[in-house]
C-alpha cells in the first residue's frame, strides 16, 4: 500500500516551533516512545522508512520502552521540560495521564482522524473529561480457542455456536470422560467484566462525582451467575487467575476442549505441544443473543502527545499517519491485530484468529474511565470475589463486600 502523504503546519495543535535541535538542514526531528513488542522491529522500521520518506522534513527517534514501571515514568517525563513527542500508553492508562493536565487536548482532530467509526474501546478510554487525548492506535481482545479434533469427536460445530446456551450446550458436550468440556480459571476477572457487560451492568459507576463499585448491581450478579455456570464445566482453579499456572501451558499438556485467550495464545500452546499444529481454531466469545457477539475487553494501545512537546505539527502528523488506514490494515496483517477503526475489520479476513477477535471487538469494552481504577487493579478486589462465590460464599453478600472495596480504592487513589 502506498504511503499517505500529509501536511504538516497545524495549527490547531498550539504553537509549537517544530525545530530540531540538531544540524539536519532544518529538519524536525521527533521522539517518540513505543511499547516493548507492541509491533515487529520489521513493521517499525517498514512505517519509519516509509513515513520519512513521505515527510522528509520530519526525523523518527523511536526508544522502546518496557511495560514494567511504565506509569511512573511516563508521569515524570509529562512533569518535565523534556517529553518526548509522541508516547504509545495503554488504552486505560490514558485518563491518569490526562488528569495531570500534561496531554495536548486533540478533540477538534477526531473529525479528521475519522473518530466516528473508532472502536469504542480505545477511544473512549482515550478521552477524559469530554476532551480527547488518546487517538486509538490498536486493540486485542480475547476470543475462544477450541480443539477442533476434540470438537470433531464430540459432534459440535463451532460455527453454530452464537448465543451462550449453545455455548454452555455444547461445552457440557465436550466435558466428557478424560476431556475438559473447557479451562476457566476462578479469577479470570477480565472475563467476568464481558458477561457483566453483556447484562447491561459494569464494574463501577460515576454518580454526582464519585465513583462507585457495581458488582452488587442486580446485572452484575448475573454476569458472576453464568461465570459459576461455565467454570463449572471445567477442572480449573477457583483460587488463581489464567498466569497461574499458564492457561496455554494447561491446554498443551492435556485434553482441555476450549480456554479464554487472545489469539496469540495459540502460537503459546503449539509451541508447548507441537504435536497441536493444525489442531486449534477460533470463534468470538458468544453473547446473550446470535445477532450480537459476547462483551469483551478492550485491550490496547492509543498513541498521545505531551504539552511540553515543542514539536506537536509533527507529532501530530505522526500519529495520523499511524493510525490512518493504510497504515492500519499493515499493522493488522503484520501483528494481527485489531484496527482501530470498525470498518477496517475486513482487513483480517484472512486471519482466523484476528477475524474472530475482530468481531468481538465490535462490542468492545474498557475499565472505569477514571485514574482511580488503577488503585482497583493494584489490590483487585474482584479476584478476591470470584473466587470467594466459586468457593461457596453468598453471590450478594460478596458482592457489596467486593463493590464496597472498588469504592474505597478508586476514590483514594491508593
Amino acid at each position: 500500500m502506498s504511503v499517505l502523504l500529509m501536511t504538516a503546519g497545524l495549527s490547531a495543535c498550539g504553537g509549537s516551533s517544530d525545530t530540531s535541535g540538531d544540524d539536519s538542514g532544518g529538519s524536525t526531528a521527533i521522539d517518540v516512545w513505543l511499547m516493548r513488542d507492541s509491533v515487529s522491529a520489521a513493521f517499525q522500521d517498514d512505517f519509519v522508512k516509509g513515513f520519512e520518506t513521505a515527510h522528509p522534513d520530519i526525523e523518527v527517534k523511536v526508544q522502546i520502552q518496557e511495560w514494567d514501571g511504565i506509569g511512573e515514568k511516563v508521569t515524570a517525563a509529562l512533569a518535565s521540560n523534556d517529553a518526548p513527542d509522541v508516547i504509545e500508553t495503554g488504552n486505560t492508562q490514558v485518563a491518569r495521564f490526562a488528569q495531570s493536565g500534561g496531554l495536548l487536548d486533540l478533540s477538534d482532530k477526531v473529525g479528521e482522524l475519522g473518530g466516528k467509526d473508532w472502536l469504542k474501546g480505545l477511544a473512549e478510554p482515550g478521552a477524559y473529561e469530554g476532551k480527547q487525548y488518546g487517538i486509538p492506535y490498536y486493540a486485542a481482545n480475547r476470543v475462544v480457542i477450541y480443539r477442533t479434533d476434540l470438537f470433531e469427536e464430540a459432534g459440535v460445530d463451532a460455527s453454530a455456536i452464537k448465543t451462550r446456551d449453545q455455548w454452555i450446550a455444547a461445552t457440557e458436550k465436550l466435558n466428557s470422560g478424560d476431556t475438559q468440556g473447557i479451562y476457566l480459571p476462578g479469577q479470570n476477572w477480565f472475563t467476568l467484566a464481558g458477561f457483566v457487560w453483556d447484562e447491561g451492568g459494569d464494574l463501577a459507576a460515576e454518580s454526582g462525582g464519585k465513583w462507585q463499585g457495581a458488582l452488587d448491581t442486580p446485572e452484575a450478579i448475573r454476569g458472576m451467575e453464568f461465570y459459576e455456570k461455565l467454570q463449572a464445566l471445567g477442572r480449573g482453579p477457583k483460587d488463581s487467575d489464567e498466569a497461574n499456572p499458564p492457561q496455554a501451558d494447561v491446554m498443551a499438556k492435556g485434553k482441555v476442549a476450549q480456554v479464554i485467550s487472545s489469539p496469540g495464545g495459540a502460537n503459546t500452546v503449539i509451541e508447548s505441544n507441537p504435536e497441536l499444529k493444525g489442531r486449534l481454531g477460533f470463534f468470538p466469545i458468544p453473547g446473550k443473543s446470535a445477532s450480537t457477539p459476547g462483551a469483551v475487553f478492550t485491550g490496547g494501545s492509543d498513541l498521545v502527545i505531551p504539552t511540553a512537546s515543542g514539536k506537536q505539527d509533527a507529532a501530530y502528523t505522526f500519529i495520523r499517519e499511524l493510525t490512518g488506514d493504510a497504515w492500519q490494515k499493515k499493522l493488522a496483517v503484520a501483528m494481527s491485530y485489531v484496527p482501530n477503526k470498525t470498518t477496517l475489520a475486513s482487513a483480517v479476513a484472512a486471519d482466523p484468529g484476528a477475524a474472530a477477535m475482530a468481531v468481538g471487538a465490535a462490542e468492545g469494552h474498557a475499565t472505569p474511565n477514571t485514574p482511580g481504577w488503577a488503585a482497583v487493579e493494584a489490590k483487585n478486589p474482584i479476584k478476591d470475589y470470584l473466587t470467594a462465590v466459586l468457593t461457596g460464599g453468598d453471590p450478594h453478600k460478596e458482592a457489596a463486600i467486593a463493590s464496597e472495596a472498588i469504592t474505597t480504592a478508586m476514590n483514594s487513589g491508593s
